[in-house]
């Protein structure tokens, strides 16, 4: 791999890393290869590709978002770190959320964190419709990255986020999806504002990111159960 190519590519959507930066991004990587060869992680390995498909990836989130102006982030389904992880090396001032309900991704997590020597993380091993008891109305930004249909994911997500704040889900394919959604984002208090295009370099595909703004509060009976939710979604 050429890794000032990928870093050329990183200037192109106005991200320059730090030297420190760079170097995290390495001990990520290889912490993540290491470690999936005992626990499944990510069914992609190679370097190049991890770069563009996980590392590049998540950072685009910082194309439709000021992250600079971000205190509080909650990543739902965050699996081995993406976006979440990526997001605080590149701008340390949030304040960081990792859930996912897999104890093996979030026992990785709390070494990766160790690892990296990042604070202002917290890594929850809980679902989603349970841990909102704690934190309703409570982020900035909270994200999934190839996290569930949006159906679905809406009714997890927007009640976590702050009047004003957003949630902004990552997609590859996105327009019947979100078609499906309009109707269940209003009843959550929010409003669907843009979704961005962009390709990944070196015809890795295409990402979507979909933005949606909060506007009111949800109301309290959301999130229903889970059972709920897949069966009948909003």
């Amino acid at each position: 791999m050429n890794i000032n190519e990928f870093y050329e590519d990183l200037n192109k959507i106005n991200i320059t890393l730090s030297n420190k930066q760079k170097e995290l991004l390495n001990i990520y990587y290889e912490f993540l290869i290491e470690y999936n060869t005992h626990t499944n992680l990510t069914s992609i390995t190679n370097k190049e590709e991890v770069y563009y498909k996980h590392f590049y990836d998540s950072i685009l989130l910082s194309n439709v978002y000021d992250l600079n102006t971000c205190n509080t982030l909650l990543d739902i389904g965050t699996g081995a770190g993406f976006p979440g992880v990526i997001l605080k090396i590149l701008y340390p001032n949030i304040k960081l959320t990792l859930l996912d309900s897999n104890n093996k991704k979030t026992t990785f997590l709390k070494e990766l964190i160790k690892k990296l020597q990042l604070d202002n993380i917290e890594i929850i091993n809980e679902r989603a419709e349970e841990f909102i008891k704690n934190r309703r109305e409570y982020y900035d930004i909270v994200t999934a990255r190839a996290v569930k249909n949006l159906p679905i994911l809406i009714e997890l997500s927007i009640p976590f986020v702050k009047i004003n704040g957003y949630f902004i889900a990552m997609k590859s394919n996105y327009l019947e999806e979100l078609n499906n959604s309009l109707n269940g984002i209003k009843l959550l208090g929010a409003e669907y504002e843009k979704t961005y295009e962009f390709n990944l370099p070196k015809n890795y595909g295409i990402r979507n990111l979909i933005k949606i703004k909060k506007v009111n509060i949800t109301n309290i009976k959301y999130p229903r159960s889970y059972s709920k939710i897949i069966n009948k979604p909003l």
